[in-house]
């Protein structure tokens, strides 16, 4: 089996296809590792948050939300895009769990960074542990529209395990605390 040296695809030139509200679709010309050229089509996104609310109990704040492209409803800890106001990602995640749940964190811990489609998105997702959380009033942007649910960790962990929990950043997240948390499950 062949290895290379260098696995890195070298930028020649792009072609804008699209560029709406959320995303930028593009056509990159690369040169590959042994000089010839290849098409990239890339959906370019300013990244996004996800926060994962655990509350003393073990249990932990989910939403329900309908995505269109899929024609259905999922289970999905808070989460949204990064705004160019933002300066930090954490500013970020605290805003999208204050407006979709009203929830409030004193203590929020850094869980790292995911690349949720890298053949295709630029898309790079934060992911935040939320602890002593308070509650207050939800500021749900306009038409976002969501059922927010308290789980216990145990459940979502079954759930992730058996496939009923499809979103990626979700079953991430789930794993991640569960991890750190094993007490909960």
């Amino acid at each position: 089996m062949k290895e290379f040296d260098d696995l890195c695809e070298k930028f020649v030139s792009r072609e804008e296809i699209f560029e709406g509200k959320v995303i930028h679709l593009v056509h990159d010309t690369v040169a590959l590792p042994d000089g010839k050229l290849a098409k990239r089509e890339i959906c370019i996104h300013s990244g996004g948050v996800a926060v994962i609310p655990l509350l003393p109990d073990g249990r932990i704040i989910t939403e329900r939300q309908y995505r269109y492209a899929h024609s259905r409803v999922f289970c999905e800890v808070p989460a949204g895009k990064l705004e160019e106001t933002d300066a930090l990602p954490l500013e970020a995640a605290k805003r999208e769990l204050r407006e979709e749940t009203g929830a409030v964190a004193e203590k929020y811990t850094y869980l790292g960074r995911i690349a949720s489609t890298p053949a295709l998105l630029d898309e790079v997702i934060h992911l935040y542990l939320a602890e002593d959380i308070t509650f207050g009033e939800r500021e749900l942007d306009d038409g976002e529209m969501l059922n927010v649910l308290f789980e216990p960790l145990s459940e979502l962990y079954r759930r992730v395990m058996s496939g009923e929990i499809e979103d990626a950043k979700t079953q991430i997240a789930i794993l991640k605390v569960a991890a750190l948390h094993p007490e909960f499950l």
